[in-house]
C-alpha cells in the first residue's frame, strides 16, 4: 500500500478467560469506515478444563460478525437463536435497540481439545437505525462469494466490492475482503474499494515502498482508491473498509452510540436486569464493569 497513513499493531486486552489483540479502536485511529471494534482471539488451546464460555452479555447501536479461522463457537440470544459457527461462516448479529447473547464452546466438544481462532468484529450502525430492532443472520461459508484472479484468492466475507456482494445483511456501504497468495506478487485493487480501508496480516507478509510488514499489524491507507502492495508467498490478510459514517461514535463497555444518553440508558437497563433474558440461561450474566473505560 503505498500511502500508508498509520500502523496499528495488535495490542493484548483480556476478554475474561484468555488474552486478544486488538486492533481497533485506537487512539490515533477509532474507526476504520464503520468497524470500530476488531479483535483478533487466539490461536488459544482450549479442553475440558478451560472452554470457551462468554456469558449472556447486551449490545446495543451495533452489528456483529464473528468470523472462526478454527474451531467452533454456539451462539444464544434473546430473540431464540441458537446456531454453531464454524470456521468460514458468518454469524451477523444487529443488536440496534438491544439484544443479549451468550458465546459458548457447543456442547459435544466441551471434552475435546481444540483451537480456537478468529476474529470479533462490531460495526457501527448508521445513526437513523441506531435504535432498530434487533436481527440475526448466520451465513454458511458456501454462500461466501469466492473467485480466483490473477494467482490470488479472494472471499467476500462482508459487504460489497469487485461488483460482488455478500449475502451478509449489512446496513452501510463497507466491505471485509479475505486474499490469499500461494506466490510473492504485486497486488493493485485500489479501483475497487472505496472509503476509508485497513489491511490486517494474519500470516506472511506485504510489502510497500520498501518496507516490509508481517503479522498482527493492520496497516491503514490514507485513500483506499490507491490500493497497491506486493503479498508474499503463502500470505493472508483482511481488508476492512468503507464509507465513515458521519457522526461520532462513542463505546462505553458493548455498548456504541452517537449519543451519550443512549449509552448511560443502556448500562442502567443492564445493571438493573431489565434486558430480555436468554431462554435457559436466566441465571447467569456478565456483570457491567465496576470502572468503566473513558
Amino acid at each position: 500500500m503505498s500511502n500508508i497513513d498509520l500502523i496499528i499493531e495488535e495490542r493484548a486486552a483480556d476478554i475474561g478467560k484468555f488474552l486478544v489483540g486488538r486492533l481497533l479502536p485506537f487512539r490515533q485511529k477509532r474507526m476504520v469506515g464503520p468497524f470500530i471494534y476488531i479483535d483478533h482471539m487466539g490461536p488459544v488451546k482450549l479442553n475440558e478444563r478451560s472452554n470457551f464460555d462468554i456469558l449472556p452479555h447486551p449490545h446495543i447501536g451495533l452489528s456483529t460478525l464473528t468470523f472462526l479461522f478454527e474451531g467452533s463457537i454456539t451462539h444464544r440470544d434473546t430473540l431464540g437463536n441458537e446456531v454453531d459457527i464454524n470456521p468460514g461462516a458468518v454469524n451477523w448479529m444487529t443488536a440496534g435497540k438491544g439484544i443479549v447473547h451468550s458465546e459458548r464452546t457447543p456442547e459435544h466438544l466441551r471434552n475435546s481439545e481444540l483451537l480456537m481462532h478468529g476474529l470479533q468484529i462490531w460495526v457501527a450502525l448508521p445513526k437513523h437505525l441506531e435504535q432498530m430492532d434487533p436481527e440475526f443472520f448466520h451465513v454458511t461459508a458456501e454462500e461466501i462469494p469466492a473467485w480466483e484472479q490473477d494467482g490470488i484468492q479472494f472471499r467476500l466475507v462482508a459487504g460489497e466490492a469487485f461488483d460482488r456482494k455478500s449475502p451478509v445483511p449489512v446496513y452501510s456501504k463497507l466491505y471485509m475482503l479475505e486474499i490469499k497468495s500461494s506466490s510473492h506478487q504485486q497486488v493493485t485493487i485500489g479501483e475497487h474499494l472505496y472509503g476509508e480501508s485497513g489491511l490486517y496480516i494474519l500470516d506472511g507478509g506485504v510489502e510497500s515502498d520498501g518496507n516490509e510488514y508481517g503479522p498482527k499489524q493492520m496497516l491503514v491507507t490514507k485513500d483506499s482508491t490507491l490500493c497497491e502492495f506486493t503479498i508474499q508467498a503463502d500470505s493472508i490478510i483482511y481488508i476492512f473498509g468503507g464509507e465513515p459514517l458521519p457522526e461520532q461514535r462513542f463505546i462505553d463497555w458493548n455498548f456504541v452510540a452517537s449519543d451519550k444518553a443512549l449509552i448511560a440508558e443502556a448500562r442502567q437497563k443492564w445493571i438493573d436486569q431489565k434486558f430480555e433474558k436468554i431462554k435457559g440461561e436466566e441465571d447467569e450474566f456478565v456483570p457491567y464493569p465496576s470502572f468503566p473505560k473513558k
